[in-house]
């Protein structure tokens, strides 16, 4: 199945360069916000040498473009995206986030046919704490915005360089992946030195990371001191995000046929999502009450949790 995987997204990357060459100050959670500002920032890792664009989403007084964020203070939540994949594909996540209460980050780096893993999951870890440098900068939109909880979310190679950003990582408060993909450096290794708060995310019929080949293993090798694994009934790979070309052919490639919808998956991924990080990142006990009950009662999901 590695192999058969490795040789549909091989096709894909040659498919789609063709077709490009064709086209040329409260910790509880909020009420719903309506707003959403977005800004993109630049940031420069000296260390790296290496400049990273990140698209910033945020709750805001009016919608617009570098708009004044909405009063309050709100937890750091950084998305890796898939392979192939801009962040744009996950307008639906960022949405319901920032109308939750959250300051969501997208780095754009390594979204070309040859992504570099390692520095992907670095970057991760450096946008993760520069974020919550911008609190203490007066000339920052979030300028004291900002509450010291982040977390690293990410999707197929995101998902699995989130593993790498965690690693024996203590500035951060949760990791939560989808469809995960195994990296290079492994994900699956790193998550033994990870030992903090996960949430980890399968579709049951995901033929392109198949997980038990990928996320259950990374589930397996995790030492947190709270790790859930959820495994959605009949649910896919790509449809952890929005429509998107190129995940939507290397899947049709093995599973044309999804016994479910896209806006059901997301729905109930966002149903436990939305309950994970208020408990984690606004210290809500009644969310992660209602996050066990949801999963003991729920007939669209499989589960398994381990939490002291």
């Amino acid at each position: 199945m590695k192999n058969y995987t490795f040789l549909v997204y091989t096709f894909l990357a040659l498919f789609i360069q063709s077709c490009n060459n064709d086209d040329n100050s409260n910790n509880n959670p909020p009420n719903q916000l309506s707003n959403i500002g977005h800004t993109t920032i630049i940031f420069n890792d000296e260390e790296r040498n290496r400049n990273i664009e990140t698209e910033i989403y945020y709750p805001s007084i009016d919608a617009g473009e570098d708009v004044d964020i909405k009063t309050g203070n709100y937890p750091i939540i950084i998305i890796g995206h898939g392979f192939l994949m801009e962040w744009s594909s996950y307008q639906t996540l960022w949405e319901e986030l920032v109308d939750s209460g959250y300051i969501v980050c997208f780095p754009t780096t390594e979204m070309s046919f040859s992504p570099n893993h390692e520095s992907f999951g670095i970057d991760l870890k450096f946008i993760a704490s520069i974020m919550q440098s911008q609190n203490e900068n007066e000339n920052s939109i979030f300028f004291n915005s900002i509450i010291s909880k982040t977390a690293l979310l990410g999707h197929s190679m995101g998902g699995g360089a989130v593993f790498l950003g965690a690693e024996n990582n203590s500035n951060i408060n949760t990791i939560v992946s989808f469809a995960a993909a195994e990296t290079n450096p492994s994900a699956i290794a790193a998550a033994a030195n990870i030992n903090i708060p996960t949430l980890v995310f399968s579709g049951d019929d995901d033929c392109v990371a198949p997980p038990n080949e990928h996320q259950n293993l990374m589930f397996e090798n995790l030492n947190s001191e709270c790790k859930t694994h959820i495994k959605i009934i009949n649910g896919g790979h790509c449809y952890f995000a929005d429509s998107n070309v190129s995940c939507n052919l290397g899947e049709s490639f093995c599973n044309s046929d999804l016994n479910i919808s896209r806006e059901s998956q997301q729905n109930i991924t966002y149903s436990f999502l939305k309950q994970w990080l208020n408990y984690i990142l606004y210290e809500d006990q009644d969310s992660f009450d209602d996050f066990n009950n949801t999963l003991e009662t729920s007939t669209l999901i499989n589960y398994l949790q381990f939490c002291n």
